[in-house]
Formats: structure tokens, C-alpha cells, sequence
């Protein structure tokens, strides 16, 4: 292991579902004693937290601090939408290798249960003109006119548009991804839901925004995830059976929008999560065809669809066969979202990106109980933030 190189010693997550008893400081908590004790490491150790909430306190951090311990560290409060949790992690995992410090502690959390659409836009209403003003108002917002900014509905466009080119992606083929990641969920007992659908009950179930219907939108839910991050020379200090369980992390890559024609009318979550996917597989010495499995973003059942190919794990327009062809259960070659997915798992937003990497640690350390990939030595976890930020952190079983 190389003095440089970041590795996880200590994951936890808390069930994802409602806690209604608890605040995003009481979750947080949570989430970072289990994380310190799956590390066999002490807060006092902790050079450095990451802290990410979206919704919640400008100071998440300083709160969250004041409930575990204040020990005086830097506290970084991170947000940047769905892939806050992944820029939290790569926020420590950049302290670890500069130096900055030899331990340190990415956590997100959120309260979101009950939520609704959360609608990112503002609907058009009144009149249909506008007084020019300041740098946002100086030309009319696009919601309602010529798309619109909630989710469910910038997935439907995504989905819709992806059909208009490949006429095998039909909104019974969308309806079977969210049949697989449903099954796949009924093996992760910190999963939202838990409970198998079947496809006739998928599609019947109320129409969200076509083509995804209830069962194929993400699970709007309350939960806290964090990671422990060292460096490669302190790893080298801790004791043997910390060493075993380690994780490497042998990509981290957080890429933004670059322009693209059209990118101001609809978000474009496939180029950002092209390019994040070639600069990690670059970076990790790895290819898509080495992939044990995959923790992707599918915020609704379209796009996970997309990111096949974002992702590189099927050819450009081979997305639809690669499903057909079982690759995508969790006892095919490439096994996608074995955790459930966020359709079911859930998507308290800060916390997704932790939790992915949650459990691909869990599978190359050979304690996914029930749900285990064999041999799994390699996983990719993947994240998008509209907005548009894409996080991707590829992970290595420790030799």
C-alpha cells in the first residue's frame, strides 16, 4: 500500500425510513458511532469532519459536533444536492491524501420523509412576461414553459428521450428495473421497503410522471450514513484485522456539467456522468468489464437505464438487450444496485452517496450476509446532483 493512497476502515449506515423521533443531529450521530466502531478508531483520532445536509442548518457540522464531541477539528459543511454525500467522502478522502490530516470522517444525513416532489422549480403563474432583473431574472424561468425542474419530471423527459432513440426502451422494460431492484431489496434489512413487487403491480400503481409510476421513483425517507478515511502510512500502523477490512478507494472523481447544446432546457445527467466514469476508470486502473458490481444513482427506474451506458458497462444504444440479458440481478455478471437501489433503499439525499459506498464495502469485505456477491473484489458506487454534479468512487477489496 502506498503512504498516499485513501482507504475506508469504518463505514455505518442507519435504516433508511422514518424516524420521527429522532433529528438529523440524533441520525448523524448514529451514523458516525457506528462508522468510528466499525474502525476500531476514537473521535479523538479524527482529524477532520465532513459534513453534509441539504435541507437541514447551514452549520450541520458544528451541530452534529456538539451532540458526538467537540474535539476542535475543522468541520466542513458540504452541500451539492444528490451527490453531497459523495463530496463529503471525497472532501475527507482529500485530507487523508494531502496530508492534511491521517484521519478523517465524511457523514450525511437528511429528514425527508413525507416530502413530497420536492420540487426544484418555481411553476409559472399569472401572466406569462416578466420584468428583466438581476443576473438569474434577466430572462424568464423555463419551468412550465418548455420543461420543468421537478424530478419526477426531469426523469420522465430523460426516459422519454432516451425511447425516442431506442424503441426497446418501453415503459414495461422501466417497470422491469424497478421489478429487480424491489426483489433486490427484500435482502438488505436497512432498506425503506422491503417488500417484492410484482410487475403487473408496479405498472398499475399510481402514474408519478410517465413512464415512472410510484414503485419506480426513489423512496423520499429520513437516514444518516458516514465513513471513516486514513491514509495509506496510517493504515500501516493499525492493527491486523483493521487492515483486512479495509477498503481502498481507488478512484474518487467528482465532475461538473461542461456545456453541451441544450444542457440550459433539460439537465443532462449522461455527459457529467460520462465524463466522471472515463476519468475514474483511468484513474483507478480499472476497466467497466472488472466491475463486481454497481451502486448507481437510480433516483427513478429511467435512469438507471441511461447510466448503463454512462457508465460503460454495455456498448453506446445496447442498454436495453444488456438489461434483457439478466447482467443486472444480483446473480448476473454485473450485478446493479444489489442494495435495492434508491427505489427502494431510499434516497435520504445526503446520505445516498455514503450509503452506496456502504455497500460495496460490505460486499468486498464479504459481509453482505444474504445478499453477498461471491468473490467481489471490485465495485463502482455513482451518484448525480442536478445542478449538475456527478460522483463516482470506485473500491477495492484490501489484498
Amino acid at each position: 500500500m502506498n503512504s498516499d493512497d485513501a482507504w475506508i476502515v469504518g463505514i455505518s449506515m442507519t435504516r433508511f425510513g422514518k424516524h420521527p423521533d429522532k433529528d438529523v443531529c440524533d441520525l448523524g450521530a448514529e451514523a458516525v458511532h457506528g462508522a468510528l466502531s466499525d474502525a476500531g478508531i476514537a473521535l479523538s483520532e479524527i482529524g477532520l469532519i465532513a459534513a453534509g445536509n441539504m435541507l437541514g442548518e447551514h452549520n450541520f457540522g458544528q451541530s452534529l459536533q456538539k451532540q458526538i464531541g467537540q474535539t476542535g477539528v475543522p468541520v466542513i459543511n458540504v452541500t451539492n444536492a444528490c451527490a453531497t454525500g459523495a463530496t463529503a467522502l471525497k472532501t475527507a478522502i482529500m485530507a487523508v491524501k494531502s496530508g492534511e490530516c491521517r484521519v478523517a470522517l465524511a457523514v450525511g444525513v437528511e429528514k425527508i420523509a413525507g416530502a413530497g416532489l420536492l420540487v426544484g422549480g418555481q411553476s409559472v403563474a399569472g401572466p406569462a412576461t416578466w420584468t428583466p432583473s438581476g443576473r438569474h431574472g434577466a430572462v424568464a424561468g423555463l419551468d412550465g414553459r418548455v420543461g420543468t425542474d421537478t424530478m419526477p419530471g426531469v426523469f420522465a423527459q430523460v426516459g422519454m428521450e432516451y425511447t425516442s432513440r431506442h424503441p426497446g426502451a418501453t415503459f414495461e422494460l422501466f417497470a422491469r428495473i424497478s421489478e429487480k431492484n424491489h426483489a433486490h431489496s427484500t435482502l438488505n434489512p436497512l432498506a425503506a421497503y422491503t417488500k417484492r413487487f410484482t410487475l403487473d403491480e408496479i405498472m398499475n400503481d399510481v402514474m408519478v410522471a410517465y413512464p415512472n409510476t410510484r414503485s419506480m421513483c426513489s423512496a423520499n425517507c429520513d437516514g444518516a450514513a458516514a465513513a471513516v478515511v486514513v491514509s495509506g502510512a496510517t493504515l500501516r500502523t493499525l492493527d491486523p484485522d483493521q487492515r483486512r477490512r479495509a477498503v481502498k478507494i481507488s478512484a474518487s472523481v467528482l465532475a461538473t456539467d461542461p456545456w453541451v447544446e441544450g444542457c440550459h432546457a433539460l439537465p443532462d445527467i449522461s455527459t457529467v456522468t460520462r465524463n466522471a466514469a472515463a476519468t475514474a476508470y483511468e484513474q483507478a486502473g480499472v476497466s467497466p468489464s472488472d466491475l463486481d458490481l454497481v451502486e448507481l444513482h437510480d433516483c427513478f427506474a429511467t435512469a438507471e437505464l441511461v447510466h448503463y451506458e454512462n457508465l460503460m458497462l454495455c456498448p453506446p444504444g445496447e442498454a436495453v438487450p444488456f438489461f434483457e440479458s439478466g447482467a443486472t440481478w444480483r446473480d448476473g455478471s454485473t450485478p446493479v444496485n444489489v442494495s435495492g437501489g434508491l427505489e427502494s433503499k431510499g434516497h435520504p439525499i445526503s446520505a445516498t452517496g455514503i450509503a452506496n459506498i456502504w455497500e460495496i464495502c460490505h460486499h468486498l469485505r464479504g459481509e453482505a450476509a444474504d445478499r453477498q456477491i461471491e468473490g467481489a473484489r471490485v465495485g463502482l458506487a455513482h451518484v448525480i446532483g442536478l445542478g449538475s454534479s456527478a460522483g463516482i468512487h470506485i473500491l477495492e477489496k484490501s489484498a
